[in-house]
């Protein structure tokens, strides 16, 4: 089994402009099914990818933020999974997260600042746009992908899950949209959680705002297979593996025939979840709800 950081490093732009170099320290696969970056994580290594044939592999590398999602780090994954599918020789993409969770949605601080902004109501449509760009992204990739989710996934972080093809869960990776109780609305996730496991699981889950754990996430079908937490990685280049004994036209072809046949009218339930879930973002109960959060109490709904 290739060492899941041995491979040739990516570079992507960093906030200052710059590039920063993708090689962490010593981090096996053994130990971790992500790498062993949490301490030597830098402010502009958002993610890290690495290339083992026939698969890569996208390191969300937040550790001590659960991997949040910021603006940058939604550009950089955008851009991950641009260089992705120029690189004849990755077959298949894993998409995983840094230390014990997956991705805990986007990073709430940077969300509640933009309340403050003069053009708060652009900046939620421009950020409701990337993160729906990201997962049509996801959707139209022509090569499987492939998520180990390592951890907890909520809110944008269950929306990466759903966006995957294939979805290894481990014991700890609990799976929740709790938007309502922070006074938002997961319009984008939501046409994905429906098209994956029916509408009427998905209003039982965005309903409830609830968090579900693994084994509830494999019955209902949003995991395919539960693993445990060091071998993740590991088995999710396995399933890399058999994809890539596939011809890769078909598997384009076929990814393409799921999504656009299945899923016929995803794009525009997408595009209708962005515009509620960027309207949602300018009420009071929003402001509240965040600001709640932040500071660790319950909200007060009027």
């Amino acid at each position: 089994m290739p060492h899941l950081l041995s491979g040739p490093a990516l570079r992507y732009p960093s906030r200052m402009g710059t590039a920063f170099a993708t090689g962490p320290r010593d981090a096996t696969v053994g130990a971790d099914p992500v790498p062993a970056i949490g301490d030597s994580t830098e402010m502009d290594e958002l993610i890290k990818v690495r290339v083992h044939p026939p698969s890569g592999t996208i390191v969300l590398q937040r550790p001590e933020k659960r991997n949040a999602l910021t603006r940058l780090m939604l550009l950089q994954v955008q851009q991950a999974f641009d260089d992705l599918h120029q690189e004849r020789k990755v077959r298949a993409v894993i998409l995983t997260g840094a230390g014990a969770a997956f991705c805990a949605g986007v990073d709430m601080a940077e969300v509640h600042a933009t309340f403050s902004a003069e053009d708060a109501l652009e900046q939620w449509h421009r950020d409701t746009l990337q993160l729906k760009q990201l997962f049509e992204t996801m959707l139209r990739f022509p090569k499987p992908i492939i998520a180990a989710v390592n951890g907890p996934a909520v809110g944008p972080g269950a929306g990466l899950v759903l966006a995957s093809d294939i979805v290894l869960g481990t014991p700890g990776a609990q799976f929740g949209l709790p938007e309502p109780k922070r006074g938002l609305v997961a319009g984008i996730v939501s046409p994905l959680l429906a098209f994956r496991v029916g509408a009427g699981q998905a209003a039982n889950l965005l309903l409830s705002a609830q968090l579900i754990d693994a084994r509830q996430a494999l019955e209902r079908g949003i995991y395919h297979q539960l693993v445990p937490f060091d071998q993740v990685w590991a088995a999710a280049h396995d399933q890399a593996q058999q994809c890539a004994q596939s011809s890769p036209a078909a598997i384009q072809l076929t990814k393409r025939m799921l999504n656009e046949t299945i899923g016929e009218h995803l794009g525009t339930l997408l595009s209708a979840g962005a515009a509620v879930s960027a309207t949602a973002h300018t009420t009071e109960a929003a402001e509240e709800g965040l600001a709640a959060f932040l500071e660790k109490r319950d909200p007060k709904w009027w």
